[in-house]
């Protein structure tokens, strides 16, 4: 159990370093209390692993994997029009404070479907399966709890990482600086999200929703900076 463990911390840890679930921790960093944070990726986490260990299968049978990663890259697109988005006026901040766990908890949850850790996941899983073998209570907990345990807490170390990243990037470069990197990011991976479904889910040869997808670029673009702008307008007529 410990050897299975290991291998799944040290497996999500590489895998996180750099991704995109990482990055939102990083921005969400630059929004909440780290410590909210943290405990909303360690729930998210917790319930994702879960389900891609137990129910993994039934799920993708169910709903098709590339439908999931459709929507995962559409949320990335809403991620970075609301990273841009000011909350700095005392309506949005105390709707903003009702629920910043949820927020991240469910943003996470939604990110992590699809994700090559969800699957790293599953992976790992039918390989300890495969190990410790039997179907009996006793066996079941052996093949489950390694693997979920040891996943998320790699997903937790790294998306500390992440959240340190935040907090540091924060203080050191102004915010509004910090917020364009964190929207670009996102939706950088938002589309190319979209193009990778797509592909997948349109017949082979259509290559059609390319075009589409390009010229989407400057219109998701002109949409950022008008938000930015709006933003940054309230954000004064706040402080006057």
């Amino acid at each position: 159990m410990l050897a299975a463990f290991g291998i799944s911390v040290v497996a999500v840890v590489l895998a996180e370093m750099g991704d995109k679930t990482q990055l939102l921790a990083m921005a969400f960093a630059t929004r909440y209390r780290w410590q909210t944070v943290l405990w909303a990726v360690a729930v998210a986490t917790l319930l994702n692993h879960f389900l891609a260990v137990v129910t993994g299968n039934v799920i993708t049978n169910i709903v098709p994997i590339e439908w999931v990663k459709l929507l995962a890259a559409l949320s990335f697109l809403m991620f970075g029009l609301w990273t841009l988005h000011d909350d700095a006026t005392p309506g949005s901040m105390q709707r903003a404070a009702t629920s910043p766990f949820m927020t991240v908890a469910i943003a996470f949850f939604i990110a992590e479907m699809g994700d090559k850790t969800q699957l790293m996941t599953m992976t790992l899983a039918v390989e300890q399966v495969a190990k410790v073998g039997g179907a009996g209570f006793a066996a079941k907990i052996q093949q489950i709890v390694p693997v979920w345990m040891g996943t998320t807490c790699g997903m937790i170390i790294a998306d500390a990482i992440g959240i340190l990243v935040g907090i540091v990037l924060n203080k050191r470069i102004p915010t509004h600086i910090v917020k364009w990197v964190a929207a670009i990011t996102f939706a950088v991976f938002g589309m190319l999200g979209i193009h990778e479904s797509l592909d997948l889910l349109l017949p082979n040869g259509v290559t059609l929703h390319h075009g589409y997808l390009l010229g989407l670029i400057p219109v998701l673009a002109l949409l950022m900076i008008m938000i930015a702008r709006r933003s940054a307008r309230r954000a004064r007529a706040a402080a006057t």
